[in-house]
């Protein structure tokens, strides 16, 4: 931040902004005096933050009048909430304090202020210690902000639009601070809107993460968006007005919204499913939201039904495309029923069917949710949001979860899907996919847990290590004289089941201690190194536990496998600095690394989880040895390693003047002819000069596919190359993917 005198222009763009927020607040704020506390809020803020400029050369005030925007519009938080977002940076940034704003403001919005105040030092805290942070401190950092949702779950929103403006003027800040905030975003804040149902800020921020990280395939994909709309608009309008007449001839009252998948989501299903962008399906969705017919004798969730009955008497639909979030639920929240028809144009379209009430819960989440039940409304599932908040404050609570494995089990929780089972009587129970027999019996109690000796499964008798599936219906056997053995961590899958079964153990936690000592000491020996003080803690440094009695006991119980202790050791042993401490201090991360450069006496290791190639936009890390990884910016465990060691961030670039040849994969499909295979291999060895490792195509039915991996040059090189494939006559698809 910079400070100099306020122009006449600025005191104008200020009033504007402010202007602006005013009209939205007005529809939120309609109880006595609110409008006048927020019209306080932005008069204190405003002379706080006087003469004081952002990055970008701004008022400061801007950004908190933004922040307090998205709070209202975007979230619909009311008064207190507004007030809090306009006060957000003032104890921080200015000579005023807490006191202050609760004398002027009141408690709560005094809190709400104090929460956010909380969050941003801790996220800070880091980055005033520099490099010279011995430990992971952004999981311990999100702990701490997830704390907050004890106090009041408002001040998790607030910093959500807080970020979520952060991400909107990212242009200005240095690029190894905008890749820290960038990874820190999708890892952390990514999640959080999606667990509390905010999908619209958790697109936008996903798209700005594309944009800067990959920002030739963000073009690439917005620009074709662009191009299929312009073709597709017409087709789409057609579909729609059939679905329009039929519903208003039903006695619907209801509105249609078109939209389009975000460029993040379709280069995310790209890049998972290998698929050029003409193959991403269901590219177009049409949103149908209805207004309950108070007077129906059918209930909110059947109406849901009798819209899906007409639009599928009207167009074909794909049975295995139904998701009925209406029934089921989200764990978020979201209820909605969706299902993909058939244009008479032979577009695949997507339709989401929802009320008014389930759509402004999917557009502004948790808030909308208690809107609902403080107006006593109470849906058939307004539990889920209150079961997953309840789940995240249980954990929050548990002195045996570090701070990395929260950070796990939250980001985790975006990608994981849950399966449907059934109890012997016919209740039907939600537990995730992948869990077990015995993961079933800790979810129904603890007791039955530990006293499980098999289960059946659909009548049948099975290990209580079997994995279950949707629709299996379960019945665990029990023993009084049975308890839960070590071998159960092996196989446990839910977090829950482990860490009873763990607390159980811990009883005898002094017991698994020594027998863990005992036989660490002797796997070490066989590794050739040696049991001491400096060892265990180095070791669970690295395992990312709170101390070595910890990491003693999990190795005792054996939660901790001797194979990962070996990976561990070896690494180090390797780099031959076996006592050395497991962090170290590194140059500022202001510095550009150039990679292939040897005069800033660094080694570069090209990680084989994403495999750059120069032109890539990438990222480093520095390991303890002092060597540097390198990562696509885009790289999945690239985003991990930043949002839990952001310290270790390096910037780097290519060497533009060094010609290393890099290991590249590419997948072919198409129809096969005669010479097709001569042509592709031709073309690249001597048209491009490109030398081929490995050559796997195979050909069924007159389709060919498979992939050819090969040593390139750089990113140019390797993009002209696939342009030029794809005019081969029979290739449909070219495009790169990991090795």
């Amino acid at each position: 931040m910079g400070a100099s005198e306020f122009t006449q222009r600025d005191y104008e763009i200020i009033s504007r902004s402010y202007a602006d927020l005013k009209e939205v607040a007005r529809k939120r704020c309609t109880g006595e005096n609110e409008l006048e506390i927020v019209q306080k809020a932005f008069e204190f803020a405003n002379e706080a933050h006087k003469n004081v400029r952002r990055r970008s050369g701004e008022p400061y005030i801007l950004h908190p009048i933004a922040v307090a925007r998205i709070v209202v519009g975007d979230i619909g938080l009311g008064c207190k909430s507004i007030a809090a977002a306009l006060l957000h940076d003032v104890v921080e940034d200015t000579a005023f304090t807490s006191e202050d704003i609760r004398n002027l403001f009141g408690d709560k919005i005094a809190s709400l202020v104090d929460g956010l105040t909380k969050i941003k030092n801790v996220l800070e805290n880091q980055e005033k210690k520099g490099n010279d942070a011995t430990e992971s401190m952004q999981a311990e950092n999100f702990k701490r902000i997830l704390l907050t949702l004890n106090d009041d779950v408002r001040v998790v929103l607030i910093k959500l639009a807080d970020r979520l403006h952060n991400c909107r003027t990212i242009e200005y800040m240095p690029e190894y601070k905008r890749d820290k905030i960038l990874s820190e975003t999708m890892f952390i804040f990514v999640p959080l809107a999606h667990r509390l149902g905010l999908y619209g800020i958790k697109s936008e921020m996903e798209n700005i993460w594309l944009r800067y990280k990959e920002p030739e395939a963000y073009n690439d994909i917005s620009a074709k968006i662009n191009r299929d709309i312009s073709d597709k608009e017409k087709s789409i309008d057609e579909f729609i007005a059939p679905i329009e007449k039929a519903l208003a001839d039903a006695g619907f009252n209801f509105r249609i919204k078109k939209r389009v998948k975000t460029p993040y989501s379709i280069w995310h299903k790209m890049e998972t499913k290998h698929v050029p962008f003409e193959q991403v399906y269901d590219l177009y969705a049409v949103r149908i939201i209805f207004t309950p017919n108070q007077g129906s004798t059918e209930s909110e969730r059947d109406q849901c039904y009798h819209v899906f009955s007409i639009i599928t008497g009207i167009y074909r639909y794909k049975p295995d495309r139904v998701r009925d979030w209406v029934k089921h639920p989200k764990s978020n929240g979201y209820e909605a029923l969706h299902c993909t028809l058939m244009s008479m144009r032979g577009l695949w379209i997507e339709v989401q069917i929802r009320s008014k009430r389930m759509d402004d819960i999917a557009e502004k989440g948790i808030a909308a949710h208690w809107a609902y039940k403080q107006d006593g409304y109470i849906g058939e599932n307004d539990s889920e949001m209150d079961k997953w908040l309840s789940k995240v404050k249980e954990i929050l609570v548990s002195p045996d979860v570090n701070a990395l494995e929260l950070l796990d089990i939250i980001h985790n929780d975006l990608v994981s899907t849950n399966i449907m089972v059934f109890t012997p009587k016919g209740e039907q129970k939600s537990i995730q996919k992948g869990a077990t027999a015995l993961d079933f019996a800790y979810m129904i109690h603890t007791e039955i847990g530990h006293n499980a000796i098999a289960a059946k499964v659909n009548m049948k008798l099975v290990p209580l290590s079997t994995v279950l599936k949707t629709g299996d219906q379960v019945e665990i056997i029990t023993a009084e004289d049975s308890s839960p053995k070590t071998e159960w961590l092996d196989f446990l899958q839910t977090r829950h089941a482990r860490n009873i079964v763990m607390d159980w153990f811990r009883t005898d936690k002094t017991r698994y201690v020594n027998a863990g000592k005992a036989s660490l000491t002797e796997q070490l020996e066989t590794l050739g190194a040696k049991y001491d003080e400096i060892t265990a803690r180095n070791l669970a440094s690295a395992l990312e536990l709170k101390n070595p009695e910890e990491m003693l006991f999990r190795y005792g119980i054996g939660f901790i496998k001797p194979a990962k202790i070996a990976e561990l050791v070896g690494k180090r042993k390797e780099k031959g600095f076996w006592h050395l401490p497991w962090s170290f201090r590194w140059p500022s991360s202001g510095k550009e690394y150039v990679i292939n450069d040897d005069n800033d006496g660094l080694h570069y290791i090209i990680s084989d989880c994403c495999r750059p190639i120069p032109g890539d936009p990438v990222v480093g890390f520095r390991n303890p040895d002092g060597t540097v990884s390198v990562h696509k910016k885009t790289c999945r465990i690239a985003g991990e390693m930043a949002s839990k060691h952001g310290n270790l961030i390096v910037k780097l670039r290519w060497d533009s003047s060094k010609q290393t040849a890099f290991p590249v994969r590419i997948m072919l499909k198409g129809i096969d002819r005669i010479g097709l295979l001569n042509e592709i291999t031709g073309y690249i060895s001597v048209a491009m000069g490109v030398n081929m490792r490995k050559l796997n195509l195979s050909t069924e039915d007159g389709i060919f596919e498979g992939y050819i991996d090969m040593l390139v040059h750089d990113r140019a090189v390797l993009e002209s190359m696939i342009d030029n494939l794809k005019n081969i006559k029979g290739i449909q698809d070219v495009m790169r993917t990991e090795i």
